[in-house]
């Protein structure tokens, strides 16, 4: 069994030969046959000149180095593309996920699980970075239905197909598991040990945080109306035209009993312009359906997890 590791790095020259040591040996002290795919996502430090001396060390190690810093769902992307693995492994380069969870995670996937996300039970993290990460994965489970306590969680392992039928953008890599759930794939966790930070500096911050924000409504938007989205922009057309129509009949009303218009204006421009409204947002849902029926044909065969034909 070909077991693949993507790693996105950024800055970690001080942490990535130890995070080889480590992992490598843990890989091999279970009889996995590995490869260890390190993305250099534009660091400015010596990380790639450090990798590239692991490359020569073992060739289970393989490259790839980004012109600039693209962000963490890009290097997934670009890793997930190029692995072999049966069983794919996402984790940090700042050595705080212990590679020694490895085993624990192939034996929960043996379970029948599509995808398994670390927990961080016990996280070695300020308050600063910990408050704001419940926040987050509190308000992911509530809107995406997926039932994890940790979505946030870089450590976490797939079955090759689920790498390879997912596509992942900005700050989307937050939302796997929702996305993988989106697409009929199960889903499970388990408690990881975390470790404090021994190099370098955390990455996270408010941007990040306000980034993620606005993926997740993203991807609730995508889960619920992607090939539907008259649903969405119709819903809310039909109920600004329809207040507009209504106050349009109570302003005649008032006119037919010879109410001067002049002193109701602010509420005729009012009607006029969610009339207006509700008939272009609609036609943006309109366009949007015609959009999604015109779209290339989707290979179904991503949808099937068993057939039995004879």
């Amino acid at each position: 069994m070909l077991v693949s590791v993507v790693i996105p790095v950024f800055d970690e020259e001080k942490n990535v030969e130890e995070l080889h040591k480590v992992l490598s040996g843990v890989l091999k002290k279970n009889k996995l046959k590995y490869e260890i795919l390190f993305i250099d996502d534009g660091s400015r430090d010596k990380t790639y000149s450090v990798l590239k001396k692991l490359r020569k060390k073992d060739k289970c190690v393989k490259l790839i180095k980004f012109r600039a810093n693209f962000g963490k769902a890009y290097a997934l992307q670009v890793g997930f593309k190029r692995v072999k693995g049966e069983y794919v492994f996402t984790m940090d380069g700042d050595l705080q996920d212990d590679p020694k969870e490895i085993p624990n995670f192939l034996k929960k996937m043996k379970e029948g699980y599509d995808l398994v996300s670390g927990w961080k039970f016990r996280r070695h993290d300020p308050m600063g970075k910990t408050l704001p990460s419940k926040l987050f994965n509190w308000l992911t489970s509530y809107m995406t239905g997926v039932n994890i306590h940790d979505s946030n969680c870089g450590f976490k392992c797939y079955r090759q197909e689920v790498v390879k039928n997912i596509e992942i953008y900005g700050e989307l890599h937050r939302n796997i598991p929702a996305l993988a759930k989106w697409k009929g794939y199960k889903i499970g966790e388990i408690k990881v040990k975390h470790h404090p930070r021994k190099h370098g500096v955390s990455k996270y911050g408010i941007e990040r945080l306000l980034k993620g924000f606005l993926d997740l409504m993203t991807v609730k938007y995508l889960m619920t109306y992607n090939n539907r989205p008259l649903h969405f922009f119709g819903v809310i057309g039909l109920v600004a035209a329809s207040v507009g129509t209504i106050l349009g009949f109570y302003l005649y009303w008032l006119w037919s009993f010879g109410e001067p218009m002049s002193h109701h204006m602010p509420m005729m421009l009012l009607s006029v312009l969610l009339i207006v409204l509700g008939v272009q947002v609609t036609s943006i849902g309109l366009i949007g359906e015609m959009i999604v029926s015109g779209r290339e044909k989707q290979d179904l065969d991503v949808l099937i997890k068993e057939e039995i034909l004879t």
